[in-house]
């Protein structure tokens, strides 16, 4: 278990290189925002078939790491081809086959350290904290590397970091759910969606994270047009992961266990997600987007940590990698498309104000959906999980 947590800082580490400055080397090389925002689209679309794909194969084998370490690797074969042309046509289908592999990455780690520490006293967030770790500091200190190599050689810094996550995969434990005996480990959606509460949450987890998406496509060249470099793009970066770990920290320690106050928790987050849409509608300088960018600790950090222990508590053990693939899909396949091609549009033609202006509306809208979904879960709950919580 000793590998999870670097494995967990280089991987998110690799990803951070990629979301801050990947957009900005695709505007380099002459896509337009709407270019941008298709092809950050087409590849969600793909992870709506990888995540459940990844998934089934991970409770069928019953060894998440197996399937962590093929999807690095295609992860890191096919980025390459993306690295290697300027073509529109190869790029876009480069990063079609990129998604395939990494989109399903986060869900299938957080299965993995949630099996791991199953029956024992270590907390999912202490093993988390440290992704959070590796994408604020890589971000950070990737800006001045990138600046003075240039963006066109952004190549060589992701893949120096996603090759240092593969060494340490090959260390990581097999994930094998310890509840339900093999004859059970036949996965089936069926069952995994026979809860019509955590359907609820997946709709509604569209609905927050579209505006989610929409940000994390566009705020570095948000950034860059009011006048920030890629310094301020990692620094961007940085603040919106760093505060992560003590947000995190605080979750093991005081969310409570109850299904219901976890639904409350959510409509707590979206609410806040809100305001932060808000806010960033009257940015108008690079520096007032990275403060705002702080807010992301609670918003996402709050909405991923809590969504994922919830959907753990709605879907049962065996089926728990299909799980959190479906509840991925919320914040990275289904949104991902609607915010690549609906942002790009608004980002071009109407704005980033007319853009985050509808992010803060969609967020309003899931905060009330999670209010509803916690009264019907607490009609719903155990005696011994109202003790608990």
């Amino acid at each position: 278990m000793g590998t999870i947590k670097p494995f967990n800082f280089f991987v998110y580490g690799a990803l951070a290189v990629f979301s801050a400055y990947f957009p900005i080397y695709l505007q380099s090389v002459g896509l337009s925002a709407i270019e941008i925002g298709a092809l950050l689209a087409g590849g969600p679309f793909i992870s709506i078939v990888a995540n459940p794909l990844w998934g089934y194969w991970s409770d069928r084998t019953r060894n998440v790491r197996r399937m962590l370490i093929w999807m690095l690797i295609g992860n890191l074969l096919v980025m390459q081809l993306a690295f290697a042309t300027r073509d529109y046509a190869w790029i876009y289908g480069s990063m079609l086959a990129f998604f395939f592999f990494q989109m399903p990455l986060f869900s299938q780690v957080n299965s993995l350290i949630l099996n791991a520490i199953e029956g024992t006293d270590r907390k999912f967030g202490s093993f988390r904290l440290w992704g959070s770790l590796g994408w604020a500091l890589v971000a950070v200190g990737a800006g001045p590397v990138v600046g003075a190599i240039g963006i066109g050689n952004l190549r060589i810094v992701y893949s120096v970091m996603l090759a240092v996550a593969i060494a340490f995969a090959f260390g990581l434990p097999a994930g094998e759910p310890k509840e339900g005996g093999r004859e059970s480990a036949r996965p089936s959606y069926r069952k995994a969606f026979a809860s019509r509460p955590f359907l609820l949450l997946i709709v509604l987890g569209v609905l927050v994270s579209v505006p989610n998406s929409m940000n994390n496509t566009f705020v570095p060249i948000f950034i860059s047009d009011l006048g920030g470099g890629t310094s301020l793009i990692g620094l961007s970066a940085f603040l919106s992961s760093i505060f992560e770990i003590p947000a995190f920290l605080l979750l093991d320690k005081y969310l409570p266990r109850g299904k219901g106050k976890m639904a409350l928790g959510l409509a707590a987050v979206s609410l806040l997600f809100a305001l932060r849409w808000l806010l960033m509608a009257f940015a108008s300088a690079p520096y007032h987007v990275i403060l705002i960018q702080a807010l992301h600790c609670v918003t996402f950090g709050g909405y991923y940590y809590i969504g994922t222990q919830l959907t753990s508590r709605l879907v049962p053990a065996e089926y728990r990698a299909s799980g959190q693939a479906a509840y991925a899909l919320t914040w990275g396949g289904l949104s991902g498309v609607i915010a690549g091609a609906a942002g790009g549009w608004l980002f071009q033609q109407a704005g980033p104000r007319a853009m985050y202006g509808l992010g803060a509306a969609l967020a309003l809208a899931g905060c009330a959906g999670f209010v509803a979904l916690s009264a019907r879960l607490r009609g719903t709950s155990s005696p011994s999980e109202d003790r608990l919580s």
